[in-house]
């Protein structure tokens, strides 16, 4: 009554354990009364059990409302203000549960006997008065009905109103106005019968027979709250800055964009106005968090200050900046937090022309010549292993890829033109990753996904995580974090689902050999004839043809990405299966194994337009599935070869290289001196000479073929440090890798 606070109410507003209470007071026994006013200003007070129930009340208009503290919260001082301002009449409000009902009789009867009349204000079982506001299209109506409908406590019949009836609560109706033909009146009256009628299967029928009857009971004589303050104040917003103008105020707004969170809305924030006089600008500038309430004050009192204005002007200004804010703030944390997947419609035409690509009776062929018209010329092989490593990320099990190849060779060049052709929706590209960054990714972020990583090297950290991923198909992680309840630090989990397709480049001789063989290895083509042929297209690329064929590459790559749009995740059946082949010799070959078996399914999805997709039934599921031909069997055998060879015997590309072009090398020269190949030594220089490549390329591929006993070390003499020998049989001349094993397709034909 003085002034002093003498109670603290909180209410927990997410979920609570049980036997952790809800409301919350200071400790020790209630004192005080909330909303004293209401008492001075009215003979009539809403009681509700909570004070949350009394702001709904509030909020919707009704100020003549206070609260108990609880079912069981009645105080003392409660009843002493009803006596001290002579409250007539008490509406009980409390919820429509057992332990309200007998609370409400219980204080009725008490009241009763002080003088008090008493009504029960009945919401729909089971709820209060904040869960009866949320669900009705208007709380000022809905809870001005349940007021009106309120039944009597007492003895006897209910007595007589001596008030005149208040038909709205913003306005009072004199008695003088002839109700019966009043249009106003009468509107009102259909809208509180609209919502008696919505209550009335859990009101007592008497009481909503006499309201219907125009005996309405005086809701309350105060008028509904002033509107809140208008959170659609104009605003120029770019991407740094909002502007609003509020009177002759001007307030720039920065750093919005760094709060993600709702418990902040930290923001520098300038005002400025011409001051009369000839003064000038006056402004004043701040950085502070609008929802703290003691840096609201700071500012607002200084701001009064330099801009010579009464702080109610500032505090006012405030509040609408707030709210403002806090729309803008909310929409940005919406758009933050939308899936990023993004489903992309496609018009007739364009679904036309990419059904028409998928039909293609050699599609294969298609896509290769695309390439070609793309500018990527040669690499036949790896354009169309990644192509269908790409597309394999609709399987449940897809292919990994790791392009490696010298510096400036082309491995990034080759990468991205396989990316060119994949839907910008299904693709995510880095540069570098951390080792954390992967298991906080959204759960769904990479399902079905390309992940690009631009160079092995800048994913080493996150190493861990992508051999999970491609192997498990998911990454889980249990971290520490408050609960937001209780603030206690407790677990989380964080999942992110896949599968997902991993396409990387590396230039490294020795990396991570858990991570490699887990993918594909391709190796760019590092011949002088390939060198030559990109130079004649970067020369062709400056001609009006070439300038005519770049105009034509979007179109291409919109058909393929549109194909891939249309293509869908579907079962593959291999009908051939148990007749496949394939090395057995290291325990690496089991990888592999599946890594052969899933370029088979991913030949035959990329077909699915070509095939019947059929139908099976199983424990009352439907299956559909599209089935494995012995062309695609053809089709991976061949790429087998290249692709999967590799992986028998540990050389890497460049290395590969090498050794092919020593082994022309000796074959010539033992040819030239009639020497045995195990007598012929010759020095690194001899080697740089013959294959161009650089001292440092040449030391690390030489340092592995010696590591792997392609070829042997001798002493030199004259004072050469060393002079080699190869080992190598030359077997396999030509460059090629293979796999032995295969099943002969012909077999298959039969």
């Amino acid at each position: 009554e003085h002034g002093h606070v003498t109670e603290v109410y909180g209410r927990k507003i997410g979920k609570v354990k049980e036997g952790v209470p809800r409301h919350l007071y200071l400790p020790g026994p209630h004192k005080g009364v909330w909303n004293l006013d209401a008492f001075k200003q009215s003979r009539e007070i809403i009681l509700c059990e909570a004070l949350i129930d009394a702001l709904t009340f509030w909020c919707a208009g009704f100020r003549n409302v206070t609260a108990a503290y609880g079912v069981e919260g009645f105080t003392l001082d409660h009843l002493a203000m009803l006596k001290t301002y002579q409250t007539e009449r008490v509406l009980i409000a409390y919820d429509r549960d057992a332990a309200g009902d007998r609370a409400a009789a219980a204080l009725a009867e008490k009241l009763n006997r002080e003088g008090i009349d008493c009504y029960r204000v009945q919401f729909p079982q089971g709820m209060d008065a904040n869960d009866y506001a949320l669900t009705a299209p208007s709380a000022t109506q809905s809870l001005g009905a349940a007021i009106r409908a309120a039944q009597w406590l007492g003895k006897g019949t209910a007595p007589g109103m001596t008030t005149e009836p208040v038909l709205d609560v913003t306005e009072s109706v004199p008695r003088a106005v002839d109700l019966a033909h009043d249009e106003r009146f009468q509107q009102q009256l259909v809208d509180v019968k609209a919502a008696l009628r919505t209550l009335g299967g859990d009101l007592d029928p008497s009481s909503v027979a006499e309201a219907a009857n125009e005996d309405i009971l005086e809701p309350l004589p105060a008028a509904v709250l002033p509107d809140a303050p208008r959170a659609d104040v104009a605003a120029q917003v770019s991407d740094d800055e909002i502007v609003m103008t509020l009177g002759d105020r001007r307030y720039r707004v920065r750093g919005l964009a760094k709060n993600l969170s709702y418990d902040q809305l930290r923001v520098n924030v300038l005002v400025s106005r011409a001051v009369p006089d000839g003064v000038g600008e006056a402004l004043h500038v701040d950085t502070f968090d609008l929802y703290s309430a003691r840096h609201r004050a700071g500012f607002i009192r200084q701001a009064s200050i330099d801009l010579m204005l009464k702080e109610d002007a500032i505090k006012r200004d405030v509040g609408r900046l707030l709210l403002k804010l806090e729309a803008l703030q909310d929409a940005q944390i919406k758009k933050t937090l939308e899936p990023k997947t993004r489903t992309v419609v496609l018009n007739e035409t364009d679904r036309n022309e990419a059904l028409a690509l998928l039909k293609e009776p050699k599609l294969l062929d298609r896509i290769l010549a695309d390439f070609e018209r793309c500018g990527v010329v040669g690499e036949e092989i790896n354009k169309l292993v990644g192509y269908l490593a790409a597309t394999s990320r609709k399987l449940d099990n897809p292919l990994a890829v790791m392009v490696q190849s010298s510096s400036a060779a082309g491995k990034s060049s080759l990468m991205e033109a396989v990316l060119a052709f994949m839907p910008e929706e299904d693709k995510i590209q880095y540069s570098a990753m951390t080792g954390q960054s992967l298991f906080y990714m959204g759960a769904m972020d990479l399902k079905h996904k390309i992940l690009a990583l631009a160079e092995e090297e800048g994913a080493a950290r996150a190493s861990y995580a992508l051999k999970l991923l491609q192997s498990e198909g998911v990454l889980t992680i249990a971290s520490t974090g408050k609960d937001a309840e209780t603030g206690k630090l407790v677990t989380h989990e964080y999942r992110v689902e896949g599968p997902v397709m991993i396409f990387s480049t590396t230039t490294a001789i020795d990396h991570d050999e858990e991570l490699l063989n887990r993918c594909l290895t391709l190796g760019v083509d590092e011949s002088r004839e390939q060198t030559r042929a990109i130079h004649q297209l970067q020369r062709e690329k400056r001609t009006l043809e070439g300038l005519f064929a770049r105009k034509g590459k979007d179109h291409i790559l919109k058909q393929h990405r549109n194909a891939q749009r249309l293509l869908r995740p579907m079962a593959v059946m291999n009908p051939y299966s148990r007749l496949l082949t394939f090395p057995d010799e290291r325990t690496r070959l089991r990888r592999d194994h599946e890594k052969y078996l899933t370029l088979i399914d991913t030949l035959a999805l990329l077909h699915q337009h070509q095939r019947p997709v059929q139908t099976t039934l199983r424990d009352g599921e439907a299956i559909e599935y599209i089935e494995v031909t012995v062309d695609d069997i053809a089709v991976a055998n061949q790429l087998a070869h290249e692709a999967l060879g590799r992986s028998l015997d540990e050389l890497q590309p460049q290395t590969r290289r090498l050794l092919m072009l020593m082994d022309d090398m000796v074959h010539a020269q033992c040819a030239k001196l009639n020497l045995e190949r195990t007598d012929y030594r010759f020095s690194r220089r001899e080697l740089r000479t013959c294959t161009g490549l650089s001292d440092t390329q040449l030391r690390l591929h030489l340092d592995r073929l010696v590591d792997l006993e392609y070829v042997l070390t001798h002493k030199g003499g004259r004072g050469q440090s060393f002079v080699y020998e190869l080992l190598y049989d030359g077997q396999g001349q030509d460059g090629k890798p293979f796999v032995p094993g295969l099943i002969d397709v012909a077999r298959l034909r039969e």
